[in-house]
């Protein structure tokens, strides 16, 4: 596996593990996104098309309320705008007794209306803005406060006179009163009027209704009058009738909200193109759905209704919806990305094996090439080995110097070439038998004696090129379980090779023995040389592959054997032209797992 970290380069050799992907996890993950953003997809389509036929439910039951409320407005209006009989008659039937009891709604609603105006009057609260304000709000046609002579003192507009012939405003020469002005009206134009005389006759308040002004307390009355029949519950918590001015005409249950046009296209709810319209608002610390639908009144539109219904039981039925829908997408997601991950898992590692096993037999041949090779040099190899051992006991036993200082150092120098020679015999018995499992000879030892018995052996080589090496013990003894032996030529192995990428004049090895975890010590050693590409990191593992003129290429993939017979780990950071680190990870105690990534 390769993986930037600082911007060097790092490969791992895992002792047991082959974890490269053979299908692209990019691959995996897109599928697995596309399935799940489906899976997603579906779910909260569900969620809008559960919570979509709740609200068509509700605008189903408001449109059953809505169709009551216009039955009974349209029965309530016909009868209070019922034409009267010509002919008098002494016997009513029963439509005329209704018609007549209609016809008094209108007038204590606006009778209503006087005694609040004359209650104001008596306060000083009026004046002509005032009137005509109010007259506007309630479409009346006229309003006049007046006093005892029937003359206006506060009116809302100018009586329009202009509506009576000249004639009309005069009797016996003088002019006549507001009030005998307003009764001319009535008789000539139909307009006619409510007035409300105070008992001790200082004042009168008169309302004048024009015939827009009559349909509009009609059908205000009506409605209320429907409504009141209709009651509340049912989960309403206001209704309301406006007419086609936006004004409200009646209203049951709690204070509603506004309504602006900009609420609702009331354009095309009043022009019939809209059926229903509903919206959610949260008013008065209810949750609302909001609905406005036309009004019909003898299949004409006369305004529109709006109804109020509370939602707190919708929003709950949603809640628990959305609640199973999400724990059932939960589950199938997971079934999912994990039906995912073990396709993923299984087929990498089938597939894992079968690479695994052409790899081993690409090694066996090439290491049966090798030893095949060696077989034919071991014996050119080990006469010259004979002779410098021969050579070297005589040279310990007949050419002692006689100063004691020499002689410890030619003493320490002859055991130096003897066990290196006997080291060289054993590396010719690994490399005949490098393809072959090796049996390894574990014992206690320190790894810092080890590898300074290296740097001792090498300094004075690495010095004449110009190459200084550095030793750090930050866990010493960091005593293992090793072959010693083995371990030796391991770390011998990649020193060296980092001594050989070193080609500028002067260069630094630094050795860095340290703990790794509660079990296990990490040796790094480091150079500044040429560093390593990519594609020759990937090589270097591999026998046969040398990136130097000379040798067999043998150094660290025996490195990589010994380490991996230790259950250890060789980690390998380099950057081209920076350098490379090899940080070699070793259990203190012999296990048979692949060592872990904790660190202190």
């Amino acid at each position: 596996m390769i993986f930037f970290r600082k911007k060097d380069l790092i490969v791992r050799r895992k002792a047991h593990n082959y974890n490269d992907p053979f299908l692209q996890p990019l691959a995996v993950a897109i599928v697995s996104a596309i399935f799940v953003a489906l899976i997603l997809t579906t779910g909260f389509l569900e969620i809008q098309r559960s919570e979509n036929n709740l609200i068509a439910f509700m605008e189903d039951q408001a449109l059953s309320t809505i169709g009551v409320l216009q039955r009974l407005t349209e029965e309530n209006l016909k009868s209070i705008i019922a034409t009267p009989e010509k002919k008098a008659s002494n016997i009513k039937n029963a439509s005329q007794d209704e018609a007549s009891y209609s016809k008094k709604w209108v007038i204590e609603a606006i009778t209503k209306m006087a005694l609040a105006l004359d209650e104001q009057w008596k306060k000083g609260k009026t004046n002509n803005d005032y009137l005509h304000k109010f007259a506007v709000d309630n479409n009346f046609f006229y309003i006049g406060l007046l006093n005892a002579q029937g003359n206006a003192v506060h009116q809302s507009n100018a009586l329009q006179t202009n509506m009576l012939d000249s004639s009309d405003l005069f009797k016996n020469g003088k002019k006549l009163t507001t009030l005998e002005l307003l009764e001319k009206i009535r008789e000539k134009q139909k307009i006619g009027f409510i007035g409300l005389r105070r008992k001790d006759n200082s004042g009168t308040v008169v309302i004048n209704l024009d015939k827009a002004g009559l349909i509009y307390w009609s059908l205000k009355v009506a409605g209320e009058k429907g409504m009141n029949k209709i009651g509340e519950g049912h989960g309403i918590v206001y209704m309301q009738i406006i007419n086609d001015q936006n004004k409200l005409l009646s209203s049951v249950g709690q204070f509603a909200p506004g309504l602006s046009r900009n609420d609702f296209k009331l354009e095309e709810i009043l022009a019939g193109k809209i059926k229903i319209a509903s919206r959610k608002i949260n008013y008065a610390d209810h949750k609302i759905l909001d609905l406005v639908a036309p009004l019909f009144v003898d299949k004409k539109i006369v305004g529109i209704v709006r109804i109020g219904l509370d939602r707190s039981s919708m929003d709950k039925s949603i809640a628990e919806n959305r609640q199973h829908i999400f724990v059932f997408m939960f589950f199938i997601v997971a079934i999912a990305l994990l039906s995912m991950w073990l396709l993923y898992h299984d087929q990498n590692q089938h597939l894992a094996g079968i690479v695994e096993m052409e790899r081993q037999l690409e090694k066996a041949e090439r290491l049966s090439s090798l030893g095949q090779l060696a077989a034919g040099v071991a014996h050119e190899i080990r006469n010259p080995l004979n002779a410098i051992s021969i050579a070297a006991q005589r040279l310990k036993r007949d050419f002692v110097p006689s100063d004691p200082p020499k002689e410890a150092d030619f003493q320490n120098l002859s055991g130096v070439i003897k066990d290196e020679i006997k080291r060289l015999n054993g590396i010719i018995e690994e490399f005949l038998t490098f393809s072959k499992s090796r049996r390894l000879d574990f014992s206690k030892f320190s790894i810092t004696e080890v590898l300074q018995k290296i740097v001792t052996l090498i300094r004075e080589e690495a010095s004449t090129h110009g190459i200084t090496i550095e030793t750090t013990w930050r866990e010493d003894p960091a005593l293992i379980s090793m072959d010693v032996n083995k371990l030796q030529q391991a770390f011998l192995n990649l020193i060296k090779n980092a001594m050989e990428s070193i080609t500028e004049a002067e260069g630094k090895i630094t050795i860095t023995v340290d703990k790794h975890g509660k079990n296990y010590i990490i040796t790094r050693i480091s150079d500044t040389g040429c560093g390593m590409t990519a594609e020759e990191i990937e090589k270097i593992f591999s026998p046969e592959y040398t990136t130097k003129e000379k040798g067999v290429g043998l150094g660290i993939p025996l490195a990589f054997e010994i380490i991996r017979g230790h259950g250890g780990d060789i980690q390998v950071i380099s950057r081209k032209g920076k350098g490379t680190i090899f940080e070699v990870i070793l259990p203190r105690e012999r296990f048979n797992e692949t060592p872990s990534r904790d660190k202190d």
